[in-house]
């Protein structure tokens, strides 16, 4: 998949995009994987930027997949791990070899993203992974208080009855009057 396919996906082209895809080349290129099918691969990415929809489309990691796991540490690092070899990366956007004054221009600055040598834009770095568990399917059941279905592990108790966490959140700012 070529960057204008990513770009195409995510709507234009910008900075962040060419980080992400920077970054997602370089870890594939690490484990010597090609793009998931299912569930071999799995990232770990700590911002929810543009990038990350280009470590999607390269990786095959998807939210809906269960294999791209989120936290929210608003940084531009992703962790690539590879089911069938057990190897890890985290890969570090750190821009080290920027020309001055380049961030201000978003063309010029994504260009040079794509374009300078691996080491002045990112660093990667093997990792040991504890393997998380595959993607589970849950049984869904029905919110008592809106009828809309909930996965069954989300639900929260309500007086006996299984609500969805925003009903709960509601119930208990109405409860505690903080509503």
């Amino acid at each position: 998949m070529t960057y204008a396919d990513i770009a195409r996906f995510h709507g234009h082209k910008c900075p962040g995009l060419a980080i992400g895809y920077r970054m997602a080349s370089a870890g594939l290129e690490a484990l010597d994987s090609a793009r998931a099918e299912d569930e071999e691969l799995v990232s770990i990415v700590d911002n929810n930027a543009c990038g990350v929809d280009a470590l999607q489309c390269l990786t095959g990691c998807t939210f809906g997949k269960g294999n791209l796991l989120f936290r929210d540490h608003g940084k531009q690092v992703y962790t690539i791990y590879s089911r069938t070899t057990r190897k890890g990366v985290r890969i570090v956007f750190h821009g080290h070899g920027m020309p001055d004054g380049i961030r201000d221009d978003r063309d010029a600055y994504a260009k040079w993203i794509l374009s300078a040598p691996q080491e002045s834009v990112l660093s990667v770095t093997p990792v040991s992974v504890q393997e998380p568990e595959p993607a589970r399917i849950m049984k869904s059941v029905l919110c008592k208080l809106c009828g809309e279905a909930v996965m069954e592990s989300r639900v929260r108790d309500v007086d006996g009855m299984p609500v969805c966490i925003p009903c709960f959140d509601k119930h208990q700012s109405v409860e505690h009057g903080t509503d």
